[in-house]
């Protein structure tokens, strides 16, 4: 997998991506914290707010600032992106009020769907061998998955020796180092057309082709599947262990490990599968495994709990596994089914229209978990799955081709 990195565009792309997933990750932290010290008592529905509106954000603005920044230079986008989070970390230690703390991260977000969806655009262009663009989503994966275990533990060991407003210069440090090495790294030029269309229309032009693609209409039904799963272990790993499980902070952590373990591992198996097994098989696979795993995590809270922990150990391994193979093939999807010049729209519209079904999940498992309890939450987000899954069976049939020869008939 890392004979990818010896493209020397992608190394300082990919390495910007590290550094600035590592100053997410103790933002992450330090927003929690500076929530308590806002807030107090109330800092976990401050938290559950601004969770809210950087889904929002990621639904609304992506599309709205992809159309808006179409014939823009791709250098241009991603640096000024980076500039805004950098100034915005720098002046969250500052606030007072949480109506502050919710603005602040309106236009933290708001940045960051102008970064995703321009810097996930440009990698198909770079690396134009299918082989290597499927070791690089696996890269890419695996990079998202240790961030999510390691930045915590970083987070922790500064804390030992800085206060944790200091924790926001170091999210600044790493969306800087990200500008430096785009600024540093030679981009493609994107295709774009000669007379754009209305905005109107631009905005939803990525959206239209994946409507318009049974492959792409099987994506967006797979987003749900994913999402259904994720929110359960987002939302409710610290319900589990802490309330139900008598476990401590420890075992929550342990928890999420076990969910990014089963992600890495399918991460850093997926170029040697998709080699053998078509996408669509691969990607089935995973929604099939979802189910079931949603309806064994109504099991844990029924068990003695030793049993009960090491149930939701593996049944979080089969969640970040199942997941997994069906994130990180599904950009070699949006290429495949796309021309250059619509690369930028469809995956704005697949990052925009994937956080839209965490809209529907997050809910569904945060008030149910806490209105019915677990196990119903679980077999409430399994039927959701299975139902999204079976509408990826349908609308994606297997007769229908997923390379190239689909988009050139398409566009005939």
């Amino acid at each position: 997998m890392l004979v990818v990195l010896r493209h020397p565009q992608f190394r300082k792309l990919f390495t910007a991506q590290v550094v600035a997933l590592v100053g997410t990750g103790l933002l992450t932290v330090a927003l929690g914290l500076l929530a308590y010290q806002v807030a107090g008592g109330r800092a976990g529905a401050v938290l559950g707010t601004a969770l809210a509106i950087k889904m929002v954000a990621y639904v609304a603005v992506a599309p709205v600032i992809s159309a808006l920044t179409l014939r823009l230079p791709r250098r241009l986008v991603l640096v000024s992106a980076d500039a805004v989070r950098a100034g915005i970390a720098l002046m969250l230690p500052f606030v007072t009020h949480t109506w502050q703390i919710y603005v602040l991260i309106a236009l933290l977000q708001s940045a960051s769907a102008t970064f995703t969806p321009a810097f996930q655009s440009l990698i198909p262009s770079i690396l134009v061998d299918e082989e290597d663009y499927t070791h690089g989503l696996s890269l890419s994966r695996l990079a998202y998955d240790l961030e999510s275990l390691l930045s915590p533990m970083l987070a922790a060991a500064l804390l030992t020796v800085i206060s944790y407003h200091s924790l926001f210069v170091g999210t600044a440090a790493g969306f800087v180092a990200s500008a430096l090495l785009v600024v540093t790294t030679r981009l493609p030029r994107p295709a774009t057309p000669e007379h754009p269309a209305p905005l109107l229309k631009r905005i939803t032009a990525g959206a239209q082709i994946m409507l318009n693609r049974p492959v792409l209409r099987g994506l967006l039904a797979m987003n749900m599947v994913v999402a259904a799963a994720t929110a359960l272990v987002i939302v409710n790993t610290v319900v589990y262990v802490r309330d139900r499980l008598g476990g401590s902070n420890t075992g929550v952590a342990l928890a999420l490990a076990c969910f990014g373990f089963g992600s890495m591992a399918v991460a850093l198996t997926t170029p040697r599968l998709l080699a053998r097994v078509p996408d669509r098989r691969f990607m089935l696979t995973g929604c099939v495994l979802l189910p079931p795993g949603l309806l064994a995590a109504a099991l844990p809270p029924l068990l003695p709990r030793p049993a009960g922990a090491i149930a939701l150990a593996l049944t979080w391994v089969v969640l970040g596994a199942g997941t997994s193979m069906i994130n990180t093939p599904s950009a070699r999807l949006l290429r495949a089914q796309t021309q250059p010049a619509d690369r930028t729209a469809v995956f704005t519209a697949q990052f925009s229209l994937s956080h839209a079904c965490f809209l529907v999940t997050y809910p569904i498992a945060g008030t149910l978990g806490a209105l019915v309890g677990l196990p119903t939450t679980a077999v409430v987000l399994a039927a959701l799955a299975t139902l999204a899954t079976t509408t990826a069976v349908r609308v994606w049939p297997a007769s229908v081709p997923t390379g190239a020869e689909a988009v050139a008939a398409a566009g005939r």
